[in-house]
């Protein structure tokens, strides 16, 4: 009931203005104790971390031998390869930044205005990636 009637400690102590020459207290907000999702961004990291310095992680293939392209087909079809995948990695590092934006706004109008941005811009890339082929079979066909 106390604690109903004034809200932070000082008003309390000092029964709604007494001392204080006509003002009144001011209450600041206390500082919030770790949220849910700063506690998951810090295991978010950590399992990047994990999976970045794991040592079997990185390995790949061993690499065959290295041949000449033997038609333009060839080029334009690796050319879309690494378009998609260069698109999509851009992509859902905006989404993560996006995302990580929106956990860590905390209301503020501002900052949720630039995750929204930083997320429409992943769905903008994912898009093009979805439209990735459809260029380089465009371009394709103009060359040959």
């Amino acid at each position: 009931m106390e604690s109903a009637r004034f809200p932070c400690p000082e008003a309390a102590t000092r029964r709604l203005g007494a001392g204080t020459h006509g003002r009144s207290i001011v209450c600041r907000p206390r500082p919030r104790p770790l949220t849910v999702g700063a506690l998951m961004l810090c295991v978010a990291a950590a399992v990047t971390v994990a999976l970045t310095f794991t040592p079997h992680a990185a390995y790949a293939a061993q690499p065959g031998p290295v041949l000449a392209v033997e038609s333009i087909q060839q080029v334009a079809n690796n050319i879309r390869v690494w378009l998609v995948g260069i698109l999509v990695s851009v992509a859902t590092l905006f989404l993560t930044v996006g995302g990580l934006r929106y956990l860590a706004a905390n209301g503020d109008p501002g900052e949720i205005e630039k995750a929204k941005l930083a997320m429409r811009s992943a769905a903008i890339g994912y898009g093009l990636a979805l439209l990735a082929p459809l260029f380089v079979t465009i371009v394709g066909r103009w060359v040959a």
